[in-house]
């Protein structure tokens, strides 16, 4: 094995593991108010007997109008994952050298960089204009937003790519760019979590708006793979631009921001320091270690993200569940703790 294996770290994700799904799993940041009506249907009448069609024609063409862009600038992907793994693999093929990235962020990023030998920084900015510059708001882990995007929007040189995984369920605040600033940079949206479904892998890419984006977007047409979207993908993508996939998603947000004021009170009511968020989950700081008490937590069904993974060792992320998933947590963090003590 060389230095570099070692060194590599592999993914570390919330939700599932080998105990199977959790029942209070707060460490994913799927709609916990259920999966959308309109995107299930849609997804039992797919046709799973035919391929779609590669070019996937009418699916960008939906999406293009729903965004106001041009089919063209619209990319198909497997997953946000998928695009982030093909967008760096362009990248380091088109020459780039390095990529930045926020001080916390999904670790994708990173990974994907460090397999295709990119630099990777944190530093305030880039020390090479021409960097990949990853971006995301409302961010992960914290769902805040970014106070340096709109820098990183009017770069000139390099490739920004702005992560939207969130934006279709932030709960408070206002994106920092405007529709301008945003057809500066790449956007990547994956609406599966929005839409509660989270096990069907699907997601889009749209290109900056003028013809500097064009050769990266042949070298992300030559590094796709053939029919990267499924049946059910494409009926996901389809629905969710439809009015009744959007009203429901508004509806669910109502609720969201009800439950979330509700988990932020019962957390610091059990001594956390709650951080500030704009979208369906929050970063806390327990009171006592979380990795102490995971595995009594997971033996009761409930699951945390731990964030040290983020660079945030001492905190977890909390996903947005329904008050009897929160009782459950609290009920059983009391446990635990206590079991502790004595």
């Amino acid at each position: 094995m060389t230095e570099e294996d070692e060194t590599f770290e592999a993914a570390v994700h919330g939700g599932p593991d080998e105990g199977g799904t959790p029942w209070h799993d707060f460490s994913t940041n799927g709609n916990a108010t259920g999966s959308c009506p309109a995107v299930l249907s849609a997804l039992r009448a797919a046709d799973a007997a035919h391929y779609p069609d590669p070019s996937y024609a009418k699916l960008r063409g939906a999406l293009a109008k729903f965004h106001g862009v041009t089919p063209e600038r619209v990319v198909i992907a497997a997953s946000a994952s998928e695009f982030i793994h093909r967008i760096s693999a362009a990248f380091a093929q088109g020459g780039g050298r390095e990529a930045w990235l926020p001080l916390h962020s999904y670790g994708d990023y990173e990974r994907t960089a460090l397999a295709w030998g990119l630099q990777v920084l944190r530093s305030p900015e880039p020390r090479d204009a021409a960097a990949l510059r990853w971006c995301c708001e409302p961010s992960s882990p914290l769902g805040q937003s970014q106070p340096d995007l709109a820098l990183h929007a009017r770069a000139d040189g390099g490739l920004c790519v702005l992560d939207l995984a969130y934006e279709p369920l932030r709960l408070e605040g206002a994106a920092s760019l405007d529709a301008a600033e945003r057809n500066r940079v790449w956007q990547l949206w994956t609406p599966n979590k929005a839409m509660g479904l989270t096990g069907v892998r699907a997601a889009y890419a749209i290109a900056p708006d003028g013809g500097a984006a064009v050769p990266m977007l042949k070298r992300l047409a030559r590094l796709a793979p053939s029919w990267p979207v499924g049946a059910h993908g494409v009926a996901l993508l389809e629905t969710w631009i439809g009015t009744e996939a959007q009203a429901w998603l508004a509806q669910s947000l109502h609720a969201l921001r009800a439950w979330k004021a509700q988990q932020r009170t019962l957390c610091e009511s059990l001594g956390w320091q709650c951080l500030p968020g704009d979208a369906n989950f929050f970063c806390a700081r327990t009171d006592a270690p979380y990795p102490r008490f995971a595995a009594a937590l997971r033996a009761e069904g409930i699951k945390l993200r731990d964030c040290a993974s983020f660079g945030l060792p001492g905190f977890v992320r909390l996903g947005v569940l329904p008050p009897q998933s929160q009782q459950a947590l609290k009920e059983a963090w009391t446990r635990a703790v206590a079991s502790a003590e004595h």
